[in-house]
């Protein structure tokens, strides 16, 4: 099954919480999403792997540790997953983007393809897919179709919102891929919504209510 990461470090639930409230602003949305998907990235990414390294420091030669953040790739499910990406880059700024453009068919809730463009050797890097919501699953589970066609290394999915259902259609097509999340919410409403959510994050991000 789909390793589910429940992140409930304070002030990831707390910044969640202010995103939440309806009455929040564009711009206090935008900052707050930028605050909050930097500090999922720590979490995200604590098994990188690292290589030593020779520094000299003022003092003296010593070694270290370092990552190669050019092997890692960031995929944005677009529109709203490109919310999530300037707070993952404040963190590895050497991460190569790619993005994936998917809308959800309003009638079947089936994920509709329009836009695919990646960065040059995948089957090098470790990806970490990201978009706010992972609801019904399918363009999740769409986007990690194609990106696994390309032969990764790892993968690794990261949202601010699931629920119940998500995750079960996400571990359904990919099993292996685990799930990073901020908040597991109680289900779906009819019109394929998580509640209580948080409405539509593309509308809110970019101010398109």
């Amino acid at each position: 099954m789909s390793e589910v990461h429940h992140i409930i470090h304070p002030l990831i639930q707390h910044k969640l919480t202010l995103m939440r409230n309806r009455q929040a602003s564009t711009s206090s949305f935008r900052r707050l999403l930028n605050e909050l998907s930097a500090l999922m990235a720590y979490e995200i990414t604590r098994d990188m792997p690292m290589q030593e390294v020779e520094v000299e420091t003022p003092l003296e030669t010593t070694t270290g540790q370092i990552i190669d953040g050019k092997k890692l790739a960031l995929v944005s499910i677009l529109r709203a997953g490109n919310g999530l990406l300037d707070g993952m880059l404040s963190i590895v700024p050497g991460a190569r983007v790619g993005h994936i453009g998917l809308y959800r068919d309003p009638k079947t809730l089936q994920a509709v393809e329009y836009y695919f463009k990646m960065p040059s050797h995948m089957e090098e890097r470790d990806v970490i897919v990201v978009d706010p919501m992972l609801a019904t699953g399918n363009s999740a589970v769409a986007a990690l179709d194609k990106i696994r066609a390309l032969n990764p290394r790892s993968i690794k999915f990261m949202c601010l919102l699931t629920c119940p259902e998500g995750i079960a259609t996400l571990h359904k097509a990919h099993p292996d891929v685990p799930i990073f999340t901020a908040a597991i919410d109680r289900g779906l409403n009819e019109k394929g919504y998580i509640v209580p959510g948080l409405g539509d994050a593309g509308d809110r991000i970019f101010g398109t209510l």
